[in-house]
């Protein structure tokens, strides 16, 4: 059975001041790229994504 979404709202509300550690505040306010630490996590969790997918 598929399922057809005709309307898709995202809502967000950034808090420049809150929730981010001081170390990726510097990297983006340098411009410089992310940390190999910061990837691996990243990629860690689209992995985990993809094996609960592909279990549906």
């Amino acid at each position: 059975m598929t399922i057809e979404i005709k309307e898709l709202v995202i809502r967000a509300v950034v808090d420049p001041a809150g929730g981010s550690s001081e170390k990726q505040q510097k990297n983006a306010d340098k411009g410089q790229p992310a940390s190999d630490e910061t990837v691996a996590e990243c990629v860690e969790q689209v992995l985990e994504i993809l094996r609960r997918q592909r279990e549906r």
